[in-house]
């Protein structure tokens, strides 16, 4: 029997120095464990030769590593195609226009800015102020009795005098109006975006006039 456990030893140190040594191989793993597992049927005690189930247990081991290595490999395979599928989401969003929830937006007073709130109960008079970056107010929305639900407005860029304001980064703070006063709500506003920045968990975008923010947060993508 100490032939056995010399030979068992001697194989199993080999497999430890191959895998402390960096070695990559799919088939490493399986090919030591085969080596070790005939090692032990050559060199066994013909006068106690090793039992039914404990061989059954070792092949059971010796596939459950092989198993254990087709698993890594499809693993890996998925997260390339996966990687690959963000890339390629991210270079189609860039230039793109996505909405989410905040307060802040890069406007083209030009034109007409299209944005919408979020009113939880129905109100009879919902309102949008608007600030620019020095916190002033320089104009206002008024949306009268809305119905629960998201509700859409359009700001013309301008001030209460009807004169256009130049473009930039403003601030819009939505109102409703209850018996028990005044409630704050959210609002969804467009932006560009970018640049997009691949790793992590999912995609980040970088918002011209917000900053970065999380794929998750999107509600709408190319309005």
């Amino acid at each position: 029997m100490s032939t056995v456990s010399n030979v068992t030893g001697s194989v199993l140190d080999q497999y430890q120095i191959k895998q402390e040594n960096g070695a990559k191989s799919d088939e490493l793993g399986k090919n030591q464990f085969l080596e070790l597992l005939v090692a032990q049927l050559n060199n066994q005690n013909p006068l106690e030769p090793q039992g039914n189930g404990e061989f059954i247990a070792q092949l059971a081991q010796f596939s459950q590593v092989e198993g254990v290595e087709k698993l890594n490999t499809s693993m890996e395979a998925l997260l390339t195609g996966y990687q690959s599928s963000q890339a390629l989401q991210a270079s189609s969003m860039v230039g793109t226009k996505v909405v989410i929830p905040t307060d802040k937006a890069v406007v083209d007073t030009s034109e007409s800015f299209k944005a919408s709130l979020v009113l939880p109960i129905s109100s009879g008079n919902v309102y949008v102020n608007v600030y620019d970056q020095a916190g002033a107010a320089v104009g206002r929305v008024n949306l009268g009795a809305q119905e629960a639900g998201n509700v859409s407005f359009i700001w013309d860029g301008k001030d209460a005098s009807g004169n256009t304001l130049p473009p930039g980064t403003y601030k819009f703070e939505a109102q409703a109006s209850y018996s028990d006063g005044t409630k704050g709500l959210y609002t969804m506003l467009p932006a560009n975006v970018d640049s997009v920045t691949l790793g992590g968990s999912e995609l980040v975008l970088n918002l011209a006039g917000i900053g970065s923010v999380p794929l998750s947060q999107v509600q709408v993508i190319g309005q």
